[in-house]
């Protein structure tokens, strides 16, 4: 039962057997055995993917209950989920981690002192699988995986500049007077950007050469204060520098849907009592906070 629910999860023989530390020829046995017993196709196979049969699928939801109960028996009578340990990795943007993970990682590290954590703050997207990471804060939407995901908020994309530059300059009333303006932008990667604005449905692209380009939001932030140009971040990023007069926000009505933020994971109920008391705690802080609504 364990191996059929970690062939659907991980999306294959092979990656099972990886999984379960076992032979691909062990996972294969385990299936046919389990298929002869209970009489029944459960995975339909092909040369390239598996897919679940619609008895598959009903055993799967069982196999999946009947585990969690079997492993939350097995924790409270040896008490791993009272003292979680060992290693906890964990990654997020640079300044969405310092401002909005690192609260949650200082509370949950003093009620399990047992707990080393590892926190990557990076720009990237980071592979959770390859870089052995347990827990990650995505802004914007997901690709499919198999990983799980909750979601916790949203923040919006918000094009902003300081008062003195907007004095000077004037105020962009529609996303094409943004081609007279000096643009900043965050992307060292490429000389031209392109913004969207509108909504699925009326989308517009505007490709514009940046007249400063910076390889940090943070130095992008500190540029639009400083009145060099107008930029786009996200909500939260400016949300001070907005609230105490450093920054005032344009072309608001022309913002595209906010972006989801998302606690993504690998693991399940079946996991360590570590990664689910992590979870649990900065689903919770996030949901709550007022920034993120």
């Amino acid at each position: 039962m364990r191996v059929f629910v970690t062939v659907e999860e991980e999306g294959g023989f092979a990656a099972a057997s990886r999984k379960l530390d076992i032979s691909p020829a062990a996972v294969t046995r385990a299936i046919v055995a389990l298929e002869e017993l209970l009489g029944v196709k459960l995975i339909q196979r092909t040369t390239r993917n598996i897919r679940l049969t619609d008895a598959g699928h009903q055993y799967y939801e069982d196999s999946k209950a009947i585990l969690t109960s079997l492993a939350l028996a097995n924790e409270a009578v040896s008490g791993a989920n009272a003292e979680p340990h060992g290693t906890l990795t964990v990654t997020a943007s640079v300044l969405f981690g310092r401002l909005y993970v690192m609260p949650s990682i200082i509370a949950y590290m003093q009620k399990y002192p047992k707990v080393k954590v590892i926190a990557h703050f990076v720009d990237r997207v980071t592979n959770l699988v390859e870089e052995g990471i347990d827990v990650a804060i995505r802004i914007g939407e997901l690709p499919d995986s198999s990983l799980r995901a909750n979601k916790v908020g949203q923040v919006r994309h918000v094009f902003c500049a300081s008062p003195a530059y907007l004095e000077k300059h004037g105020v962009p009333q529609q996303p094409e007077d943004l081609r007279t303006h000096a643009i900043i932008s965050a992307n060292a990667l490429s000389t031209k950007i392109e913004w969207r604005f509108g909504t699925a449905e009326t989308s517009e692209k505007l490709r514009m050469e940046p007249k400063l380009i910076v390889s940090s939001n943070d130095a992008a932030l500190a540029a639009a204060i400083g009145g060099l140009g107008i930029t786009r971040l996200l909500s939260y990023q400016v949300k001070s520098e907005v609230e105490r007069g450093a920054l005032t926000l344009i072309l608001e009505e022309f913002e595209e849907p906010p972006w989801p933020i998302h606690v993504v994971h690998r693991e399940d109920k079946l996991g360590s009592s570590k990664v689910r008391a992590f979870i649990d705690g900065i689903v919770h802080d996030l949901r709550n906070h007022p920034n993120l609504k």
